[in-house]
This record gives C-alpha cells, structure tokens and sequence, in this order.
C-alpha cells in the first residue's frame, strides 16, 4: 500500500444560521450570536469555569469528534482579546481543563483500544489575534479550544492520496522555516531548557503514523507509561512546558526578524536558555536576517507573517499503539488533523449524516455523564438531546 497523506470526505448537516449582509463568515462565527448557537444547538456541558463541550456541527469525523471550548464571548466582547493560548488560561481553569482532556481521551482509547483500527488524537490550536477575522487561515472560532478525533484506519487506508504540494500539508517539513534553516537549534534549545521526565524524545521512525508518514519533520515526544501517565499533574506541568518552550523560540524568532539584534523580551520561561543558546546562535540569526530582508523588499511575504506564535498541539496513538506529543509551527494554517496527514473534506449531506449521527451521539453522552460523574460540568440541553 502506498504511504502518503489521505483525504477523506465527512458528511455535515447544513447549519441554519443566517450571515448579515457585509459580514464574512469568520467574522459572523466569531460573534456572540453564534457561540450562543454553537452552546443552543450542539453544547453538551457547561461548568463554572466556561469551559463548554460540544459536538461538532462542522466535524472531522463521524465515528468520534467533539470539542472543549474556553468560551469567553460573553466576558470579553472583543474577539482579539480572549485567550487563545493554554499560556493566557487562568490556573484553576488549566486545572479543570487537563482534568476534561484527561477523560475524555481516556474515553476513546478505552472505546477504540486497537491502534492498527483506529487512529485516535487530540489536540488544540492557537488562534493567532494578530490576523484580521476575516484573513485566508484564520479559525472560525476565535477562542481556545481543543479537538477529539477517531478516524476509523480502514476509512484511511481506502481513502484517496491526498496532494502532497497542498501547503496545509507542507507545515512541518521541508517548506517549513523552523525545519528548513534552524531544525538543529530548534531540538537542541528545547531539549535543554525543558526538564522532562514522562515526555521522551522519540524518533521520527517511531512517532510517526505509518500509513501517511506524518507528522512530517516535527519534533515528538513519547508519553511513558501510556495513558496512566495523563492521570498525573507532572504529565500537564510537562505538556505546558513543551508550549513554553516553543514560544520563548517562536517569539525570539520573530523579535529578531522584526529588529536587528532586539533584546531578549522580558517575559520569556527559559531566559538562560534563550540567551546561550538562540540570542548567540550564528544559524538563528542568520536566518532571521535572511527573513527581515525578504520582508523589507516583499511585501507580500511581509503580510504573511504572523508576528505572534501560532500552533498546533497534538496528542495522538499511531499504529504502534504508543502514545506521543508534538507541536507544530502553525505559520501557514494547517488544520489539526494534517498534522498526521490526514486531510478532510467536508461536504453538506443531511441524509448520510443522519446514518451516523445516532451513534456518534450516543458516545457523546456517554462522555458527558462521566464528565459529570467527576464534577466537571453540568449537562446541557437542546432539541436534539436532553440535559440528563
């Protein structure tokens, strides 16, 4: 069998929501009306923290796909002012919210235990308030939130090869401007400022899913001792040091770009590390001076640049059936699931949704009540299912 990137079709059912005359689409789903939407017509649970889960309307997957949502749009009516990094969550929502992640990935891997059948992650993305709301890229909903996915493997493996130039593919490899210029300084950085002890480093060989051969040129990180491991703060303590680490990197990069020999930024996680080892680090900055000279003569390259960090962070098993971390640059805009090579398409098909949506709900509730089980939320009720 060929190994390579798939694309797969997922069916939706068509979202009744009207956008105003002169509004984008991103714009509209930023909005306070449709959060209230997304909380009347799909949200399962709620708790004191804001702290949302909710079906996907626009999914990834039929057999399993659901979110967490740190809903501020009723706090902060600004949608470039909410959080949309784990670094900017209040400590005793980051509390209650590895607490949710933690069951809810406990759940798919309890419900789907084979890794060669199914293929199971979790992740969140960064939502980058330095895009307008209406630029190529930007996320429909401009708040931090995290994905649940189970992609069946055979649904893969039947699926069709996927175009490898798509630049949502090319992210972390060899396209990519961490991997191409500063892949060396960029692992070595992380692997001496970040005192891990369940995350371990992994191989690419191993990390990777074998069917589609990504994640592409990414750094992974193995999680010893499996899915116990999510049980344990040290485990969240680590998986935010990974972040940190990756923004003190990204930041430096950038302030570097944006000004010739730029002081260290005063907030940084890993002060002594971003002094040894980036701030006198020939590679890093010749290659920040390769990135400002293209701008000040291009630009649109210029525009492109998003000055503040963005990401991808992801949990996944792969056929291994071990269970792995990575993080992504996300400068060009690659959804969560093609970090691992897996594309989707989504199509609107109200009957073909209909044949899933029973079961897929029916594990939707079953997370629900366990989540509710361990204090985590209240359920939610709509027209579709009940609060109990």
């Amino acid at each position: 069998m060929e190994i390579g990137p798939r694309e797969i079709v997922t069916p939706f059912r068509p979202i009744p929501l009207e956008i105003p005359e002169g509004m984008s689409q991103n714009e509209f789903f930023n909005s306070t009306e449709n959060l209230k939407d997304l909380v009347h017509n799909n949200g399962l649970l709620v708790n004191d923290e804001n702290l949302l889960l909710y079906r996907k309307a626009l999914g990834h997957s039929t057999t399993f796909d659901c979110s967490i949502i740190y809903n501020s749009s009723q706090s902060i009516l600004n949608p470039l002012g909410r959080p949309v990094r784990r670094t900017q969550v209040p400590d005793a929502v980051k509390r209650v919210w590895n607490r949710m992640n933690q069951l809810v990935i406990g759940y798919m891997l309890e419900q789907y235990p084979d890794p060669e059948a199914h293929l199971v992650l979790a992740g969140e993305a960064s939502l980058d308030a330095t895009w307008s709301l209406s630029a190529p890229g930007v996320p429909s909903i401009r708040m931090l939130h995290n994905h649940f996915i189970v992609f069946p493997m055979d649904d893969l493996r039947v699926a069709t090869l996927a175009d490898a130039d798509n630049p949502n593919l090319t992210d972390g490899g060899q396209h990519s401007l961490f991997q191409a210029h500063m892949r060396d300084v960029y692992r070595r950085f992380l692997s001496k400022a970040l005192d891990l002890r369940i995350l371990k480093t992994a191989h690419t060989d191993e990390s990777r899913v074998a069917l589609t051969g990504y994640p592409e040129g990414l750094p992974c990180w193995e999680i010893a001792g499996g899915v116990e491991a999510l049980e344990q703060v040290r485990f969240w303590r680590e998986y935010d040091a990974l972040l940190q680490g990756f923004l003190d990197f990204y930041r430096t990069f950038f302030s570097q770009v944006s000004t010739r020999n730029a002081p260290m930024l005063p907030d940084v996680s890993f002060p002594e590390q971003v002094d040894s080892e980036l701030l006198f680090d020939n590679d890093f900055l010749r290659t920040a001076k390769m990135v400002r000279d293209r701008c000040i003569r291009d630009p649109a390259y210029a525009n492109s640049i998003r000055w503040e960090p963005a990401f991808k962070q992801l949990i996944f098993r792969n056929e291994s059936g071990r269970l792995f971390v990575t993080i992504s640059q996300n400068s060009i805009g690659n959804a969560i699931t093609e970090l691992l090579g897996v594309v989707v398409r989504r199509v609107p098909d109200a009957d073909a949704y209909a044949t899933v949506e029973d079961r897929l709900l029916e594990q939707l509730l079953e997370v629900r009540a366990r989540l509710i089980e361990n204090d985590l939320g209240q359920g939610l009720a709509t027209d579709r299912w009940g609060a109990h």
